[in-house]
């Protein structure tokens, strides 16, 4: 173990073949992240409420075990291609290649075995003012099936504001590459958990993807406007979430890309705002992505025990997923997934945190 007030580094556990799993914390200006080895994960996140109480505001599990043995995605690095594949296929340069099916017919965040069920290498960390964790993964070619030696790094850093998130990337091989990281948030707090339909969100976007059964992408972007997706201003995440209408039907609630605003690839750009009136509590998303999935956590079904010995039911999270759009490499009309060789794939976002 070693460890200092702004950072610390200890064991987590040990995998059934042996290897080791490390937590490292990083505190700053009350705000403290812990991240995990395994999936690269975000393991908690404590932030203060409008009372300077602190609590963790992500779901996840207390020990190894509940990573290993359920896979939820709870606050993992998500590769190589976050979201889904239409049937797990896709060309490059007409070469087929195919990712095992794990979501009825398609290929849902990288596979059976992505990037969130392989162990990550702590490549460097630091301390002071911004406290930051560097973890590295190879991704040997065919991996899962995608083509290139992919060379992945994620650093986790804790700035003035909240938390920042970078993810790079090089290959061999033309391949394609879309991280992300998949955190379930409440922020009313982890220790007594309530349902997140009382949350107001907002996000900055025009279009959303709708999606045929199976949640691929179906046709192009449509216009929110009129519709339950529409958050250009703030609306209480429960208020609209049963409205009749198909797409609602089909995601069992919000499960759906929107198309941000802007200019991808710059400097971090507002793209979501999340506000808990009980707590005061304050989320924005920052991200230099062309895209993001907001989950309504649809599908939490109880079966998952997480922190605290709690179970997680419909409703108790949300997602927002800054990423490409869903099935990229299959739909040359939406921004490109693809990464040569000589390029270096690169993603920044940051979760600002205030109070209100």
């Amino acid at each position: 173990m070693t460890g200092s007030p702004d950072l610390d580094r200890q064991s987590f556990g040990i995998l059934p073949d042996g290897g080791d799993v490390e937590i490292v914390s990083l505190r700053a200006r009350g705000i403290e992240a812990r991240v995990i080895t395994y999936g690269a994960t975000l393991q908690a996140l404590l932030v203060p409420d409008r009372q300077g109480q602190v609590d963790d505001v992500v779901l996840g599990h207390d020990d190894l075990q509940g990573y290993v043995e359920t896979r939820s995605f709870y606050g993992a690095t998500i590769g190589r291609y976050a979201n889904r594949i239409a049937g797990g296929t896709f060309s490059i340069d007409n070469e087929r290649f195919h990712v095992p099916a794990n979501d009825g017919a398609n290929a849902l965040h990288g596979g059976p075995d992505g990037f969130d069920r392989q162990v990550w290498g702590i490549a460097e960390t630091g301390g002071g003012e911004a406290p930051f964790v560097r973890l590295t993964r190879v991704s040997p070619d065919g991996e899962c099936g995608f083509p290139g030696r992919l060379e992945t790094s994620v650093t986790y850093r804790l700035r003035d504001d909240g938390l920042e998130l970078a993810f790079e990337a090089r290959t061999d091989r033309s391949t394609v590459v879309n991280l992300t990281n998949h955190s379930f948030f409440n922020l009313g707090g982890t220790r007594h958990l309530a349902s997140i339909l009382d949350h107001e969100l907002s996000i900055e976007a025009d279009h959303y993807l709708p999606v045929a059964v199976g949640a691929i992408p179906e046709g192009g972007p449509a216009a929110v406007e009129g519709t339950a997706f529409d958050f250009r201003s703030a609306h209480v995440i429960g208020e609209r979430i049963r409205a009749p209408e198909e797409q609602i039907r089909r995601g069992r609630g919000y499960d759906h890309n929107w198309c941000l605003r802007g200019l991808s690839g710059g400097e971090p750009r507002l793209a979501a705002t999340v506000r808990h009136a009980g707590s005061g509590r304050v989320m924005e998303l920052l991200t230099d992505q062309p895209g993001v999935q907001f989950y309504s956590g649809n599908f939490l079904d109880g079966t998952s025990v997480g922190k605290n010995g709690l179970t997680h039911r419909m409703g108790d999270a949300l997602c927002l997923e800054p990423q490409l759009y869903p099935d990229t490499p299959n739909r040359p009309d939406f921004p490109s997934a693809r990464l040569d060789p000589g390029e270096t794939y690169r993603h920044r976002s940051v979760f600002r945190f205030t109070h209100a």
